[in-house]
């Protein structure tokens, strides 16, 4: 089974080894590391872990980290995936490169991997969290169908749970 997701403007392929310095430099962005990351600066050890991680659990259960690419060119714009949210089951995320920022690539790479979650993995949900504060990804859980469930504490503030099914 092909793991690569196709939209109208982006390609979103599996992340491999080749991706770490291009990950390095995205989620150490403080920009990334607000909403992402709670604050914290990843080491270079958890990037390497992400991807096998990954690598991993897309052998063995189809779902892992997608690098996002524009379908016209080849430089990567950001990252959508799908890891365990606690034992909850499966929650969708994404970061988009600033220069990415305001063209809608989240919704629609975040689209693609919620569409592939319900259909193709036949996840019978898909959840999300959102910090208090980051209204651009209320904005495009809210665009993606999902509805609040619960507020929870998280480490930094309030984290608004979300769940679209199919």
């Amino acid at each position: 089974m092909s793991h690569v997701l196709t939209t109208e403007r982006l390609v979103l392929r599996p992340v491999t080894t080749r991706d770490y310095s291009w990950l390095l430099i995205h989620w150490t962005e403080p920009a990334m590391q607000r909403f992402l990351f709670d604050g914290k600066t990843l080491h270079p050890e958890e990037i390497t872990r992400t991807i096998g991680d990954s690598m991993r659990d897309f052998a063995a259960a189809g779902y892992g980290l997608w690098m996002i690419r524009e379908a016209d060119g080849t430089d990567l714009v950001g990252t959508a995936g799908l890891r365990p949210l606690e034992s909850l089951g499966l929650e969708v995320f994404y970061s988009l490169a600033p220069v990415a920022w305001g063209r809608g690539y989240a919704t629609e790479a975040a689209r693609a991997v919620v569409d592939y979650a319900l259909g193709r993995l036949g996840l019978p949900e898909v959840l999300a969290e959102v910090d208090e504060g980051n209204s651009a990804s209320v904005s495009v859980v809210e665009r993606l169908g999902m509805i609040p469930i619960e507020v929870v504490p998280g480490l930094l503030g309030l984290i608004s749970r979300y769940r679209r099914t199919r």
